[in-house]
């Protein structure tokens, strides 16, 4: 049983004494394996690296000498993690550099002073293992806080779409509409010009703060929220606070202002009826004074709405809807962006289809 934790070292030297002296130096502390020439060494090395602990490599050797041994691991990442140390009476100057800027962890030269070569060598390795600990430690913490973190993700992710859901339900709308609001924006920045610069990640949180863009609805009052017929005057500017009343709730939510997608979602909330012309709500924003994704939720809005059968309409035929978002019957959008979702429309339009997606 006591064997089983020794760690293992390889002595690689030509001459039989050498390796005899060596091997009775570390028996006492390790396992020793041996190797009579730098072929068959570096073949031992190359087989198995990660049963070794150490490296004790000759100079001087037929076939392959231990520099070129040096030289073929050095073209690969084992001297980080496997200390090799040269055992040489050739310690001359140039030796000495070239061993050194291979990686070579030490040069000992001959005959060697047992007390001193044990001391140094088992030095090293014992730093080696206090790093491979220290490695695995790290590894272990990064990939635990690498699933709180997912977990963390995961429950805020749920924590919008519930908010999202629950005013949808509200309104008497199912929760659809806010999965495909979701649908639409990302397709329209994975699958056109208009996520140019922006990272996957970035796409992720626009398309969750997506969800959110009409949450400011849950302080609308039901009787003008889900009245059937056409709002007066007066409703309606009841019905447009809720762009602002989204934004101001967001805000006060501490849990959303820590996401990532909070900065969007405020945005969004805030601006998604705004339009191209100015001539939209609460801001009057205009042109350039838009936001990319508050721009992209307000058409994605507009056609879900036309799309989708609502308490105060019917859905209306996709030739129709198309009709009415390029003639500007339902707002004025930036040409650029409607050119990039008339490129794309088509697949937008199997979400409408019984049973199909984007």
């Amino acid at each position: 049983m006591e064997n089983q934790s020794r760690e293992t070292l390889l002595i690689v030297d030509d001459d039989a004494v050498n390796r005899a002296i060596l091997e009775q130096i570390f028996a006492p502390q390790y396992d020793v394996l041996e190797a009579e020439s730098g072929r068959a060494g570096l073949q031992r090395i190359l087989a198995g690296p990660e049963r070794l602990c150490a490296v004790l490599l000759d100079v001087v050797m037929p076939e392959m000498d231990g520099l070129e041994v040096l030289r073929r691991l050095s073209q690969t990442d084992l001297l980080e993690r496997l200390p090799v140390f040269l055992i040489t009476a050739e310690a001359s100057d140039s030796v000495l550099k070239e061993a050194y800027s291979l990686g070579v962890m030490d040069v000992i030269s001959k005959p060697v002073v047992p007390y001193v070569v044990r001391r140094r060598v088992q030095s090293v390795i014992e730093l080696f293992q206090a790093r491979r600990r220290l490695s695995r430690t790290v590894e272990s913490q990064k990939e635990r806080l690498l699933r709180q973190a997912e977990e963390i993700i995961e429950l805020n992710q749920g924590m919008v779409e519930a908010l999202a859901a629950a005013i949808e339900f509200r309104s008497e709308e199912s929760g659809d509409h806010v999965r495909r609001i979701h649908d639409i924006t990302k397709h329209l920045l994975l699958h056109t010009e208009l996520g140019r610069g922006l990272e996957s990640g970035e796409i992720e949180e626009i398309a969750l703060a997506a969800i959110l863009h009409d949450v400011g609805k849950i302080a609308v009052p039901d009787a003008v929220l889900n009245k059937p017929g056409r709002l007066t005057p007066e409703e309606f500017e009841v019905m447009k606070t809720h762009t602002v009343q989204g934004a101001e709730l967001l805000g006060r939510i501490p849990q959303l202002r820590q996401h990532r997608a909070y900065r969007y979602a405020v945005d969004i909330a805030r601006h998604h009826h705004e339009r191209w012309d100015g001539r939209g709500y609460p801001d009057g924003l205009k042109g350039g004074q838009l936001s990319l994704w508050s721009q992209i939720v307000g058409l994605a809005d507009v056609y879900d709405a036309l799309s989708s059968k609502r308490v105060y309409k019917n859905a209306f035929p996709r030739e129709q809807v198309l009709e009415m978002i390029r003639s500007g019957q339902c707002g004025v959008f930036d040409p650029e962006l409607l050119r990039h979702f008339f490129a794309v429309e088509e697949e937008l339009s199997r979400m409408y289809q019984k049973g199909g997606q984007v």
